[in-house]
């Protein structure tokens, strides 16, 4: 199995898994119930809506419609599926799976914050990927690279465009000197 398609399949399965345990934790702690089998089927929905778009890296404005729209799903998944007694049509239980405005609020609020951390994550995840692809990309030019013959000089530098911009210094604003606006007395 190629390495990019374990890190697709890694990183559909890491959403999918936040999807579907944020929505198991919020249905329980409101009171209702999900069954292994439902989280099973809502796990396989979500790794099926992610794992098209995992074929590179993705920021917030893509994360947070997706989580949303995978969220309202397992609400009415978690709603419908669980709370109709065998027998009954799902139809009459539909109007379980309409959530309030208390509901509404806490679902924005915890996809939000769970957008968030994912993006977060998933920066982090890709910084890190392009941080070991330099270092390898380092070592096979190091490796291919011909020895300096005597008094050539020094080797040359590693060429600028292929550098790497420090993980942690990605989105750091450097404001280096004094203050724009100086306050006297």
């Amino acid at each position: 199995m190629p390495a990019a398609l374990l890190l697709r399949l890694a990183r559909a399965t890491a959403f999918a898994t936040v999807c579907v345990g944020l929505g198991v934790l919020a249905h329980v702690f409101a009171g209702g119930t999900v069954t292994v089998e439902t989280a099973a089927w809502g796990q396989g929905l979500s790794l099926l809506a992610a794992l098209p778009l995992t074929g590179r890296e993705r920021d917030l404005r893509v994360i947070l419609p997706l989580l949303a729209a995978v969220q309202a799903g397992m609400h009415v998944i978690f709603a419908v599926v669980d709370a109709t007694p065998a027998g009954d049509s799902v139809v009459q239980h539909l109007h379980c799976a309409t959530p309030g405005l208390g509901m509404t609020i806490l679902h924005c609020a915890a996809v939000t914050l769970t957008a968030v951390w994912l993006a977060r994550g998933e920066a982090a995840v890709w910084a890190l990927l392009r941080l070991a692809g330099a270092r390898v990309l380092r070592l096979i030019i190091a490796w291919l690279a011909p020895e300096p013959a005597v008094g050539r000089g020094p080797v040359p530098a590693f060429p600028e465009a292929l550098r790497l911009r420090s993980a942690l210094l990605r989105s750091v604003v450097s404001r280096r000197g004094p203050p724009a606006v100086a306050f006297c007395r």
